[in-house]
């Protein structure tokens, strides 16, 4: 028989074990590699985030969270989540992929591997691999989804992808009950375009010389353009997408082109971060430097906030 201090060190023994075995425990999931533990997110947080990190766009923000909360209020969603996100470098695209990760999983732990970022230059760079490309891409959803159905998948640089090539993940964004044994209703598809980002500040240009508020700008004329704008644009890679044909991306997502007092705001949040005074002189002299477009009005910034950091640096 055990000794009382052999039998507690043998039962905790036993405990530990049992949750690091059991598939969704706390200790498993903490420590180890588990898909997520409560299949919901904090929308309260995450447009905490969204307000606080991402400047200028009110639209985005507004369409974002109403379809994460369709989709996340849904005990089994019929499709997976499909969002395209459209506008000029710098204006927010990655900040808001980066977010609704963060909130979804937390990254300080391994359960970052099921976050998927694909980069179109970095992992399909030659033309004359698509085929191969399309296969490895089916297979790597598959594989992912089939671990965890709560998969985040995200695309960059979607306007330099070969064309033909996103398509290969059609019958993964359709409504299906289940494709060979797997369930995709529970992943999340974002896709991060440049492409449709002139028609989006052609519009936003013209409500500025009209007069009009940026925020009345509504997302249902933009949607149906965008929608038009990339399905016919060779420099996307939805140029005749079946995707689009078959209306399998649910949210066409404008991303607005930043005015001076956004780009404002980038300038002061990157000196908070980077541990320097918020020097206003210095925060006007930048952001001035950095509206430039049109060439006549100097209205916006043409790359956004993208060079704020490399420019505060200096």
């Amino acid at each position: 028989a055990l000794d009382p201090l052999s039998a507690s060190v043998f039962m905790g023994g036993a405990a530990v074990a049992w949750q690091l075995l059991s598939p969704h425990s706390w200790l498993r999931c903490s420590l180890l590699e588990c898909c997520s533990m409560k299949d919901t997110l904090n929308l309260s947080a995450i447009k905490m985030d969204l307000e606080q990190k991402v400047f200028g766009q009110h639209l985005a923000i507004q369409i974002v969270l109403r379809a994460l909360s369709a989709n996340m209020n849904s005990k089994r969603p019929r499709k997976p989540l499909v969002m395209s996100f459209h506008g000029w470098t710098g204006t927010g695209k990655s900040s808001v992929s980066s977010i609704i990760a963060e909130n979804l999983y937390q990254l300080n732990i391994p359960r970052r591997r099921f976050v998927h970022h694909f980069s179109t230059v970095l992992h399909f760079p030659h033309l004359s691999q698509v085929h191969l490309y399309k296969e490895q891409l089916q297979n790597w959803i598959r594989g992912n989804v089939s671990a965890c159905s709560r998969s985040l998948f995200i695309f960059s640089e979607m306007d330099q992808m070969p064309h033909g090539l996103i398509d290969s993940i059609m019958p993964f964004l359709g409504y299906h009950e289940e494709i060979d044994g797997v369930y995709y209703g529970k992943a999340i598809f974002l896709f991060l375009n440049n492409a449709g980002g002139d028609k989006i500040t052609e519009i936003a240009l013209d409500y500025w010389r009209r007069l009009k508020r940026r925020e009345d700008i509504s997302a249902k004329k933009l949607q149906p353009l965008l929608s038009e704008e990339i399905f016919r644009n060779r420099n996307s890679g939805f140029f005749h997408s079946q995707l689009i044909q078959k209306n399998l991306i649910d949210y066409f997502i404008p991303f607005l082109p930043l005015e001076y007092k956004h780009v404002r705001e980038c300038v002061r949040k990157e000196l908070r971060m980077q541990g320097h005074p918020e020097d206003e002189d210095l925060i006007t002299e930048i952001t001035l430097a950095m509206i430039d477009y049109p060439s006549d009005d100097r209205h916006y910034s043409s790359k956004g906030c993208k060079s704020v950091a490399s420019r505060v640096t200096l």
